[in-house]
């Protein structure tokens, strides 16, 4: 069945000397692995230059339910972004990012609403003109609404530890390693509240935005058995030291 489908860059792999595989988040069909052949002609239609993590596209693409790989007819870059891929800042942001997502979307089905929000999301990065370092930190506590297990950041009496194990906010520290210290648990609550517009008012320490960063990962680490080690985290820390 020849489809048209949006679609979100996860990561490719070379496979020859004229192709690629790319694992892409459709809109239509949610993760799919498409072969795709490519050429540096000036001339080709297909070139992957434009392949890069995150990055938008349209595609038309041959799609066969009982195929692992699926074959791409014609792929654009539509719409492409005008500063992430000049901003150092914002480009390990999306390459952090787009390793949590090509190790926790593995749904082979559509999901439009999730579709959109990492959509629209990333175009708002995009657009951002300053104040960008907690920008990872609010997309990846809202992806866990997506994902099922948004925590609950209340607190129920003076003081709060977010237990990650339980998925909320408890008025002693735990017994176990899984929590988030005083100051990051009311960090995490007003980062629940900001909206993204709002993302630039959060105003916490360089120290803090990593111990959040890092526990951020941790706390997807016990919901995602196979998601191992963050490669690009320590590009990440190291950027916004």
């Amino acid at each position: 069945m020849l489809a048209t489908t949006e679609g979100i860059i996860l990561h490719l792999v070379k496979y020859g000397e004229n192709s690629v595989i790319v694992n892409i988040y459709t809109k239509e069909f949610g993760r799919q692995a498409y072969m795709l052949n490519i050429s540096s002609g000036k001339r080709s239609k297909n070139k992957a230059g434009f392949l890069q993590p995150l990055f938008l596209v349209d595609l038309v693409c041959y799609q066969k339910e009982s195929r692992d790989v699926q074959r791409i007819k014609e792929i654009k870059n539509t719409p492409a972004y005008q500063n992430i891929p000049f901003d150092i800042a914002k480009s390990s942001q999306v390459i952090f990012l787009a390793e949590m997502l090509s190790k926790t979307l593995r749904e082979q089905e559509s999901a439009p609403p999730l579709f959109d929000f990492i959509k629209n999301s990333l175009l708002y990065l995009d657009l951002m003109e300053d104040q960008t370092a907690s920008f990872h930190l609010w997309f990846l506590f809202r992806l866990t609404e997506y994902l099922g297990f948004l925590p609950d950041t209340q607190k129920t009496g003076f003081e709060g530890w977010l237990d990650m194990r339980k998925g909320e906010v408890v008025p002693f520290e735990p017994s176990h390693p899984f929590f988030f210290h005083k100051e990051a648990t009311e960090a995490l609550g007003t980062l629940a509240s900001l909206k993204i517009r709002e993302i630039r008012t959060l105003k916490i320490s360089r120290n803090l935005r990593s111990y959040l960063t890092s526990k951020l990962v941790e706390y997807y680490q016990l919901h995602f058995e196979h998601l191992g080690e963050i490669k690009s985290l320590k590009v990440l820390h190291e950027i916004f030291a």
